[in-house]
């Protein structure tokens, strides 16, 4: 049965009162990500606003154990908790490193890349706000083609995005998923799933930014639906290898019409001077992904039901 907010677990570990920004979807998603996790879990957090929001020693929101590393090691640091937690038979506890865009597809990708050849037993989670927020708005390697930032101030980023769960994907680590604040259930049920799991498991979630993208505070969770409506954010899970669509990307799969990326794109301030080639070049490239992701889905699908 697939979790909705009729049925998911009434515990918080995420307390009220924290440094967020207003509107952050950070916390609106590790507020389940936490409930998932039931509190039985060890957080690893690299320099980010994930570490603003829980706060510094000897006060934090957040209930469960939460150790700050150096930027480039959140990877490396949850794989030598992860051992010593073995060592000692803690298999009920899981390793969970939280970081950004930054510090997994740019500064963290070294040691991400290392843990996942070891297949350390880790959860690796990437809030993915698509800059450095936490810094100044700065340029990353997931901030989207035509996007502008503080590092990208005449034409926006020239580049589309790294694929970072397809990297993940060729270490052949056991679970990748993508998840979004805008469907809690579907995150709460992926990241309840990865907890059981062994091995290296990488979820990245989408995380709208109000300082950051440039719109009202009040609309984060409308613009998280509106990545996945737009397609512009896939919701998917490859377990085992096998790919699969969940959430509403399933539902826009089963024949809803997607949104035109230039409705999502034109309530963000970071795209007010994107020109249109741009922002048809974005929809290209938006189509195709869609596209190649219904191919795989039906495809392996059909292999499953033979």
């Amino acid at each position: 049965m697939t979790t909705n907010i009729l049925n998911l677990p009434e515990n918080e570990y995420l307390l009220p009162g924290n440094r967020a920004c207003a509107g952050c979807s950070v916390g609106i998603a590790f507020r389940h990500v936490t409930k998932a996790l039931e509190g039985k879990a060890v957080l690893v957090v690299p320099a980010s606003c994930f570490t603003v929001l829980c706060g510094m020693y000897p006060t934090s929101s957040v209930t469960l154990p939460v150790m700050n590393c150096a930027f480039p090691s959140t990877a490396a640091s949850a794989s030598g908790i992860a051992a010593a937690l073995k060592k000692q038979g803690r298999t009920d506890i899981t390793v969970v490193a939280v970081a950004g865009d930054g510090g997994t597809a740019d500064i963290g990708i070294q040691a991400l890349s290392g843990a996942a050849e070891r297949n350390a037993d880790i959860l690796f989670i990437c809030y993915d706000n698509e800059a450095y927020m936490n810094t100044g708005t700065q340029r990353s390697g997931l901030t989207p083609m035509g996007a502008y930032t503080t590092t990208t101030p005449s034409v926006g980023k020239l580049q589309f995005p790294k694929d970072i769960p397809a990297i993940m994907e060729a270490h052949g680590v056991s679970y990748i998923a993508t998840a979004s604040p805008g469907y809690p259930g579907d995150l709460y049920d992926k990241v309840y799933k990865a907890r059981f799991m062994k091995g290296t498991r990488y979820i990245q979630i989408n995380a709208p930014c109000p300082a950051g993208w440039g719109y009202p505070a009040s609309d984060t969770v409308k613009m998280a639906r509106k990545a996945v409506e737009t397609g512009a954010f896939i919701l998917f899970e490859i377990e085992g290898g096998h790919y699969r669509l969940t959430g509403h990307s399933l539902r826009l799969a089963g024949g809803k019409d997607r949104r035109p990326i230039a409705e999502y794109l034109s309530e963000q301030a970071r795209y007010s001077r994107t020109d249109d080639d741009t922002i048809a070049m974005v929809q290209r490239r938006v189509d195709e992904r869609w596209h190649a992701a219904l191919k795989r889905h039906y495809s392996e699908k059909v292999e499953e039901d033979v």
